[in-house]
């Protein structure tokens, strides 16, 4: 078998297992591979340069708002975890404990970090004093563990890359801007780098992040219309505050306990980026975080060969300089045809071919993974050119997975109604909820549907439960979910 045969393989089609073309294209973009630690994947060069591009952006985000990076420890005394009862209770099932170490009994167990609430709390009640010491905005880029029983790569795994935002304030308002100011930071991201669109909202008391007050989502839909949250933001109120001490003296010169936030988004936006914007050829990679923006490919004759790449190395400078992230396929062992396959697999946004008859016009064409539109473009021209296609490719994405969202998205009034939407359909439904848990759980018992979150600018808003019939408190979000 050729050597093109045997590495352009066929991918599941999403119509046929959508969980085995998610797969397929992962494993053969090279995104991953299973390390020998159940649930834990290894992130290739590919995948990886896709994370650091979204930690560049947002870690960019995070400094304009006045945040600043540290790192707190990986390992929790378990001790830290019994002073806040909700937050211990919902984390305990996932935690890995180090109960021996050096040969030796460990006094006392100690968490691998889950979340850093509990640190966070104990190192800000001895950093702060005075309302002078307020706000604390700290933002940390780590990994974390969490013992998941059902695992799929960068959607939900043992252990993850993430960043957790930890901030102190001295009062309510000022907690409450931040928690609403970082989820703006979140939608304002995913929608504009990585061209997802998001329902922003907040969840149900049964659904918050255990410990907090309040918690607010936004919520992606994939293209098997199940749900992602790709970020939540927490305002924690005075319950951290009172279980690790963090006593601040007010202007009044009066002890006070301070109010916290937190907030975090993770690796699975990897898996969210893959899963809106891929289809049967495989990945399809926003520009803004692809980490190759164009493909280059000289095409033509073994004897005009070292003139066409000499050409291709000047475009590539000039794109370089124009600060593109751009690169050049020119093996001669491989066919073009095989190349354009490979690299519409792989996801990159632009491909660029230029061939003798090119060189002669002064030209290059220039073709979108996205649409497949081919565009003959002037070579003096090249980098202006490119970079208003990119434009485009990454504001034609955002709005095909938008208009699909809202193909996707319907508006049911009971139970009933919702049961024979999801046996039939796929996507998000909207529908009044009471304020119930009990209502909430049924909802979830008979159609395998969770509350995402109470949106905060629904589509319509509900006037009856859709399980009691009794008055809506609320419109709700439902949706089966990763």
């Amino acid at each position: 078998m050729s050597k093109e045969k045997q590495f352009v393989t066929e991918i599941t089609p999403q119509g046929e297992d959508f969980s085995r073309w998610y797969i397929d294209v992962i494993k053969k973009a090279e995104l991953m591979d299973y390390s020998p630690v159940r649930g834990c994947i290894v992130f290739r060069p590919e995948g990886y340069e896709i994370w650091e591009n979204i930690q560049r952006d947002l870690d960019r985000r995070f400094k304009e708002t006045g945040h600043r990076n540290a790192y707190f420890p990986l390992f929790i005394p378990e001790s830290f975890f019994q002073k806040e009862k909700e937050h211990v209770e919902g984390f305990n099932p996932e935690l890995p404990w180090v109960t021996e170490a050096a040969g030796e009994v460990l006094e006392e167990r100690l968490a691998v970090r889950p979340t850093s609430e509990t640190m966070v709390g104990h190192m800000y009640a001895k950093w702060i004093q005075s309302y002078r010491d307020l706000p604390v905005l700290i933002n940390q880029w780590a990994n974390v563990v969490r013992w998941e029983k059902r695992t799929l790569p960068f959607l939900r795994t043992s252990e993850f890359l993430w960043q957790e935002g930890h901030t102190a304030h001295e009062n309510e308002a000022e907690a409450r801007q931040e928690t609403m100011q970082m989820l703006e930071v979140y939608r304002a991201f995913v929608e504009d780098f990585l061209a997802i669109p998001v329902v922003t909202g907040q969840k149900t008391p049964s659904e918050k992040f255990a410990g907090a007050v309040e918690t607010f989502s936004i919520e992606a839909m994939m293209k098997d219309g199940r749900a992602v949250q790709a970020g939540t933001s927490h305002y924690m109120g005075t319950n951290f505050a009172v279980a690790f001490d963090i006593k601040y003296l007010d202007r009044e010169n009066t002890l006070r306990y301070a109010h916290t936030t937190s907030w975090g988004a993770s690796t699975r936006l990897i898996g969210a980026l893959i899963m809106v914007h891929g289809d049967d050829r495989g990945l399809a990679l926003p520009p803004k975080v692809a980490p190759t923006q164009v493909m280059m490919i000289p095409i033509g004759p073994a004897k005009l060969r070292d003139q066409v790449i000499a050409r291709v190395d000047e475009l590539h400078a000039e794109l370089k300089a124009a600060g593109i992230r751009v690169r050049v396929d020119d093996r001669a062992d491989v066919s073009p045809g095989w190349k354009f396959n490979e690299y519409e697999m792989r996801g990159i946004p632009l491909r660029l071919e230029l061939g003798p008859r090119d060189m002669e016009n002064g030209q290059v064409v220039l073709v979108s993974r996205i649409s497949g539109e081919k565009r003959v473009v002037a070579q003096a021209e090249l980098a202006a050119e490119v970079t208003k296609m990119l434009e485009e490719i990454q504001q034609a994405m955002f709005d095909k997975a938008s208009a699909f969202r809202e193909e996707n998205s319907y508006s049911v009034d009971t139970l009933d109604q919702m049961k024979a939407f999801m046996e039939e359909k796929r996507g998000f439904t909207e529908a009044g909820w009471c304020g119930s848990e009990a209502c909430e759980q049924q909802v979830k018992q008979e159609t395998g549907a969770t509350s995402r979150n109470i949106p905060f600018k629904p589509a319509a808003h509900k006037t009856n439960c859709l399980v009691c019939g009794e008055s809506a408190k609320h419109t709700v979000i439902f949706a089966r979910a990763y």
